[in-house]
């Protein structure tokens, strides 16, 4: 049977006893700082392992209780599946213990259990007021209905019960999943001499192994898994629900902080703006303004930014909200993960609740927004990608998965099916909908029939501009479509030019009379020909169309350009060409050739220029040799 990995975190008031009850459990003391031994509270995060069988394997996080380390208290539950809620028998539920019920709340942990601790201060008969104290407070909360165990931890009073409770309970609650992509929100960071960097969280998700490579965000640092721990032991291995301690190597402490993340896979990304679905504690004491300053507590991440509705301009009640955050610094989430918001003055926390959508975007104020904002919310992932696909027409697999939070498996097990059923479409690396493709053949067939109508005379439009018209959907994703379009007959490839598949290029009729006269003239003309200039204007065509024509002449293999102002037909050219190696030897000079052709200088010189570039002759000192028998 597999091990199965849980967190289990300590809250509470200060000085309810949960360092103790922690070193009761697990014989380990988590004040490990000298101020904290000083001043007899938690400051820093403690952890220590705690063994209950050994199909199991526990972490138990002590989180500190005072009001100004809330923060740090935050930290600790974003990855606890069960939370101990530690009150003291002496002193009962106290304003840190009401403000820890609310963020565990809001946080959208629902296992726990209540331990009332230093029952040996307080008489039996107290025992009932407390149990009335504590249901009265966590009435409403996941709390309410757990049940309670007194314990005390100093003479070890209710410890093994408590111990199996924890076992029994935990027994019952899932264990985090390892398949999807490995995300570890670093909580501590330092270094050991002879070892270097190493950092220490809990490993939300995935797996990763000794030797691995990972990468930092939102550095984008790559680094190595030199060595994992946990709890102080070398392991090859760790993976969802485990306290970690990972030994990297390619960067220094000082380039770390808490809130960093590890990740093993492009598909996390960083971000600034969040789409949030927010719910408020039962009562705040100040509204909150719209964009109004926040202090956002994720993972283990701590930033500042604002908080902008689309609905309203103050909240100031008790309710659900979709709205938006705009961070100061950028943050490593995905849609799902819990969140806490607090007011950094005066300090209050002001509620919590769910990302759903890590790459939010700006939208404007209305009903439209908010209707939009529940979509995400409530959509599958299908619906989700849909929506996206519409927006940014194509994306790769790393972009789905990172903008809608995906793994590989979740990717896959959704997509497939609508790349079978013909809704997604998959170009190269990229998906995008069929209706999406088919929006892209209807611009090139209109791209096409404009160009066709514009340039008559030439064999399509260059492959590379008519890539450049489809721009907005991405350089990849269009060369994919186009060869698509042409393998599926939609528009067909000249060289490096397409055309519609009903064109072909031919003279307008508005000016066809003119231009066949055109061509009739170097016909008749032959080899001596006027310049194309003055037959153009001869025939009544306008400048624009000179260029046209005459490239249109050469490509349709009717005429051969002599020089730069001479056109003259390819007949008139075959026809010298055998008449030339006929009455000539294997060598022959230009004084031959012009008594064989019976041309002028002015016309012999670069029609034996023309055939010497066409490969039938070439020069040697003042005489020609043929290469090649013209015909073959």
């Amino acid at each position: 049977m597999s091990k199965r990995f849980y967190t289990i975190g300590m809250a509470g008031h200060i000085d309810h006893g949960k360092t103790t009850l922690t070193k009761a459990l697990t014989n380990i003391d988590t004040d490990r700082l000298k101020e904290e031994k000083e001043r007899a509270i938690s400051i820093e995060l403690g952890y220590a392992p705690l063994t209950l069988d050994d199909e199991s394997q526990v972490s138990v996080i002590d989180v500190p209780g005072h009001e100004k380390f809330i923060r740090q208290m935050i930290a600790g539950v974003a990855g606890i599946d069960l939370v101990l809620l530690v009150v003291a028998a002496d002193e009962g539920v106290m304003p840190q213990t009401v403000e820890h019920l609310d963020i565990l709340n809001l946080l959208g942990i629902h296992q726990g259990l209540i331990v009332v601790t230093k029952m040996d201060q307080v008489e039996e008969e107290m025992i009932e007021l407390i149990e009335a104290d504590i249901s009265d407070q966590v009435e409403g909360t996941f709390f309410e209905g757990s049940e309670l165990v007194f314990v005390d931890s100093l003479s070890q009073k209710g410890i093994p019960e408590l111990r199996e409770i924890i076992k029994q309970k935990l027994s019952t609650i899932p264990v985090r999943d390892a398949k999807g992509a490995f995300r570890l929100p670093i909580d501590q960071v330092f270094s050991v001499h002879g070892q270097g960097t190493v950092v220490r969280g809990t490993v939300y998700e995935g797996e990763v192994r000794e030797g691995d490579t990972l990468e930092i965000l939102p550095q984008q640092k790559k680094v190595r898994a030199r060595q994992l721990q946990v709890h102080h032991e070398p392991q090859k291995s760790g993976r969802a629900g485990q306290r970690v301690a990972v030994n990297l190597g390619g960067i220094s402490k000082h380039e770390l902080n808490r809130g960093d993340v590890l990740v093993s896979t492009q598909h996390y990304s960083t971000t600034n703006t969040i789409d949030i679905s927010l719910d408020t504690v039962d009562q705040l004491k100040y509204p909150v303004k719209q964009r109004g300053y926040i202090k956002l507590h994720i993972g283990t991440a701590e930033v500042y930014g604002k908080i902008v509705f689309f609905d309203r301009n103050e909240l100031s009640e008790d309710k659900n909200v979709l709205c938006q955050l705009r961070l100061d610094d950028p943050v490593v989430t995905k849609r799902g993960d819990r969140f806490i918001l607090r007011r950094p003055s005066p300090m209050e926390t002001i509620g919590g609740g769910v990302v759903i959508d890590p790459q939010g975007e700006k939208y404007k104020f209305g009903e439209a927004t908010i209707e939009k904002l529940q979509r995400k919310k409530e959509g599958s992932p299908e619906e989700r990608l849909m929506d996206l696909l519409k927006l940014k027409k194509a994306l790769s697999k790393k972009e789905v998965c990172a903008e809608l939070s995906l793994s590989d498996d979740d990717f896959n097990e959704f997509v497939n099916p609508l790349l079978e059923e013909g809704t997604l479409l998959r170009f190269g690396n990229h998906y995008l909908l069929a209706k999406t493709y088919e929006e892209m053949l209807e611009i090139i067939e209109e791209e096409l029939l404009t160009y066709h109508n514009e340039f008559p005379l030439r064999d399509g439009m260059e492959l590379a501009q008519l890539k450049q018209d489809l721009n907005p959907y991405g350089k990849e994703i269009a060369s994919s479509v186009i060869d698509q379009a042409i393998t599926d007959g939609r528009m067909k490839k000249r060289g490096s030019a397409v055309a519609s598949t009903t064109f072909e290029p031919g003279y307008p009729k508005q000016w066809e009379k003119r231009m066949k006269q055109v061509e009739e003239t170097l016909m008749d003309q032959q080899l001596e020909v006027e310049p194309f200039s003055v037959i153009l204007e001869r025939a009544g065509l306008p400048d624009q169309w000179a260029q046209e024509l005459k490239h249109f002449l050469v490509r349709q293999q009717w005429m051969k350009e002599l020089d730069e102002k001479h056109l003259v037909s390819a007949k008139s050219f075959t026809k010298a060409l055998s008449d030339l190696y006929d009455q000539t030897g294997e060598r022959f000079t230009l004084q031959e050739a012009k008594q064989t052709l019976g041309l002028t200088r002015k016309y012999l010189v670069p029609l034996m220029e023309l055939v010497d570039k066409s490969g039938y002759t070439k020069r040697e000192d003042q005489e020609r040799v043929w290469v090649k028998e013209p015909g073959k």
